[in-house]
């Protein structure tokens, strides 16, 4: 297939994709309503221990649930729905047409990536109502967090479809709905790896939520630092699954 028409049938998939999210109302649920409702919850209720900055409630919780947007869309809703277009055999009338299989992925990240734009603008209304003040002003520090942003995308996008092209559909819709819950309670996405014990926040730190949600910290809360050993885990992360996924991924 030429380049040209390569691209051509690359930004036609990109359309059906984003035509597809937008259809389906539960995966809206997990990537734009529960983020906002967690958001709302943890910053107003005083559950969590208090930030260590010093600031307000929702300087901490923001950026957490900004990270968890990111994996409830990459990992959840695009895992689940490749892996159930790969039962149904969508998958497989598609490998036979000319798009070739990276155009495939690729159209499937970026329809993820485009879903994150108007979760991080809804997040970051929603945080602003609430009293958040990010490092750097709002607009300035949502633009410092896009290379963190666009990493963690690209990276819980090959996750769910590295889930999706190994596994059968109902297996992927549990394993990638409690891998969501354990990275929400354990990654160090609502609560800091700080606050939990040791033997689970050594572990979790390597992971890439805990390395996803750590720079968003890093970058958004007041006085906050970039660890540069977790830019390097979270690229490493998006480079190796984004490799086992073009290795890997059947179409059925």
């Amino acid at each position: 297939m030429s380049p040209a028409l390569a691209w051509r049938a690359f930004v036609a998939q990109a359309r059906v994709e984003l035509l597809l999210t937008v259809r389906r109302g539960e995966n809206l649920l997990v990537t734009l309503a529960i983020p906002l409702l967690l958001l709302v919850f943890f910053s107003a209720v005083p559950l969590l221990p208090p930030p260590s900055f010093g600031g307000r409630q929702v300087d901490q919780v923001a950026p957490g649930i900004l990270a968890l947007a990111i994996v409830s869309t990459g990992l959840v809703s695009l895992g689940i729905a490749t892996a159930f277009e790969r039962s149904y055999g969508v998958l497989k009338r598609l490998g036979g047409s000319p798009l070739p299989r990276p155009a495939l992925l690729g159209a499937k990240t970026l329809a993820v990536v485009v879903t994150e734009v108007v979760q991080v603008v809804l997040i970051a209304i929603v945080a602003v109502l609430l009293g958040w003040a990010p490092s750097g002003g709002v607009l300035g520090g949502v633009i410092a967090a896009l290379p963190w942003l666009l990493l963690g995308s690209v990276a819980f996008a090959a996750m769910g479809l590295l889930l999706a092209g190994a596994l059968r559909a109902e297996a992927v819709l549990a394993v990638a709905n409690g891998l969501y819950l354990v990275f929400l309670l354990l990654g160090g996405i609502v609560i800091p790896l700080d606050h939990l014990p040791a033997a689970i926040a050594v572990p979790a730190s390597l992971l890439p939520p805990a390395e996803l949600a750590g720079l968003l910290r890093g970058t958004l809360e007041p006085g906050g630092t970039i660890d540069p050993l977790q830019a390097a885990g979270l690229a490493a992360w998006a480079v190796a699954l984004v490799a086992a996924t073009l290795l890997t991924f059947r179409t059925e």
